[in-house]
């Protein structure tokens, strides 16, 4: 299994929508730009995510009010 890619299928079609996003922008855009850029071709693509995914955080056992927004 060493050197296998899980889900080599998806990790295409993820390829394809950056590369897609890349020839079509071109550099120089902030990152809220491309992530929109990006969503909309794996929307376009079929293919389920989550935008914007919030990231619980905890301290000492318990959780905290501030989350991550990555």
């Amino acid at each position: 299994m060493d050197g296998e890619i899980w889900h080599s299928e998806e990790c295409c079609e993820i390829q394809g929508a950056l590369f897609e996003v890349y020839r079509e922008m071109g550099c120089g855009f902030l990152e809220a730009v491309y992530q929109e850029c990006l969503e909309k071709g794996l929307f376009k693509r079929g293919m389920p995510f989550v935008a914007h995914q919030v990231l619980r955080l905890f301290y000492k056992g318990g959780d905290i009010e501030a989350n991550l927004y990555p």
